[in-house]
């Protein structure tokens, strides 16, 4: 940066003027004799001197100057205004204190006044920020104070979930230029991702690791905006819900493919992007009678069948196709289903409650004592990822049946099980 590299310049020739001086004074309060010694004393403190102005100016001068001007760019009007008029106040009240303090002996005086002066700053600026809300609308009146914040929110940008991170198609869709807002990436999500990238487990490192690839790939193109912001919510442990109340005090929206953060947030009226739901939306239509040409992958479940895949991952199961399996094939598309079912109808049909779930993919082992027993049939064993639909009537129930044992219960799924409370059971590929 030019401004940078005048800076430097100017601390380099500083910091030789000065090595100079104070090697004079050096010389002359220690009276080193011979030409050799205060040649090699003046040149060492030169040097010196030069080197600390040329590398240390630009901390105390260009990076402060940059640093606030770009924190001033980004914090929102409001939020500015409310700080200063905090700040003054505070400093108001910090100089009538001082008239009382004006008494004392001036040394311990000045001491004193400025430790009143730096806290009653900084309790004017957080009172400020706290109170923006009431402050505009005392000003500006209600509505126009709440359509001014509005509006300043809309457009602030969205905060990144850990799994949109891992998951990768967040660089992909902002390389494309579609993404346009501002991408928040909070320090405790990027402590969240290192911890998954330091985990002993092999799949969980990888995955870790992979998110921080994609964090570093995104920080390096051009037409993306994102930014890692220190702001934090000390008084809740978990990160979802650090991650929601951030979103509630700031008015930014979360991208995520959590689906119980996804569900948690929009009960906490939180702005909701999700990438799933993006890929969905941009599958192609598929017209019944259209015809394709697929490769068969698989079985499917049902007798006979095969399974498909398009080239966006939609899966297609083929009737009678078992027998071209690992071949290509033409195919008609009979019907079209969509995943999720509506909500009006997952709780129908045999359960009181329904959960989503997945097959398991890895080999299953019952153990006991250390010692593997056998290997447990993957067929009647799913991956619950959480409740889908379940009605009030239901869950009232369950929660009368185990009233007094809540603390035994870690999910709402295993509350109906133990309750007695069907639960539907809807897989998922």
């Amino acid at each position: 940066m030019r401004v940078e590299r005048v800076f430097r310049l100017l601390g380099l020739v500083l910091g030789l003027i000065a090595g100079v001086y104070y090697a004079s004074f050096i010389l002359t309060e220690t009276h080193i004799q011979g030409y050799t010694l205060r040649a090699i004393v003046l040149l060492l403190t030169a040097l010196a001197g030069a080197l600390f102005g040329f590398f240390g100016l630009p901390y105390v001068t260009t990076k402060p100057f940059f640093w606030l001007e770009n924190k001033l760019n980004v914090t929102p009007l409001p939020d500015l205004v409310a700080a200063t008029v905090g700040l003054l106040v505070g400093l108001l009240l910090a100089a009538l204190v001082g008239l009382f303090l004006a008494k004392l002996p001036w040394y311990l005086g000045f001491v004193i006044s400025l430790i009143v002066a730096l806290v009653f700053a900084y309790w004017g600026v957080t009172l400020g920020l706290n109170r923006r809300h009431e402050m505009m609308a005392l000003v500006l009146g209600p509505a126009r104070a709440g359509g001014l914040i509005e509006g300043r929110t809309q457009d602030s940008g969205v905060l990144l979930d850990t799994s949109v991170i891992i998951d990768g198609r967040i660089m992909d869709i902002a390389q494309t230029g579609f993404l346009r807002e501002r991408m928040l990436v909070p320090h405790f999500v990027l402590a969240e991702l290192q911890y998954i990238a330091d985990s002993s487990d092999a799949l969980r490192r990888n995955r870790g690791r992979r998110g921080l690839e994609v964090l570093n790939t995104l920080q390096k193109e051009p037409l993306v905006n994102i930014e890692f912001i220190d702001d934090d919510v000390p008084e809740l442990n978990e990160v979802d819900m650090k991650l929601i109340k951030l979103a509630k005090k700031r008015g930014l929206a979360i991208m995520t493919n959590d689906y119980n953060l996804n569900r948690v947030a929009q009960l906490e009226g939180v702005r909701i992007l999700n990438l799933n739901n993006l890929a969905n939306a941009l599958k192609p239509v598929v017209i019944p009678g259209e015809e394709m040409n697929v490769q068969v992958i698989k079985e499917g479940k049902e007798q006979n069948q095969g399974v498909a895949y398009l080239d966006d991952g939609t899966m297609i199961v083929v009737e009678n196709g078992r027998r071209y399996i690992n071949q290509t094939i033409g195919v008609v598309v009979n019907s079209q289903a969509d995943f999720p079912p509506p909500l009006a109808g997952e709780g129908q049909g045999g359960g009181d409650i329904s959960v989503v779930a997945m097959p398991v993919a890895d080999t299953c082992k019952e153990v006991a004592d250390g010692l593997v027993i056998r290997t447990v049939p993957r067929d009647s064993l799913v991956i619950a990822v959480g409740p889908w639909s379940f009605s009030r009537e239901a869950l009232a129930r369950a929660l009368a049946t185990v009233a007094g044992r809540e603390s035994q219960v870690d999910s709402l799924v295993a509350l109906c099980e133990i309750s007695g409370v069907r639960v539907r059971v809807i897989r998922r590929p």
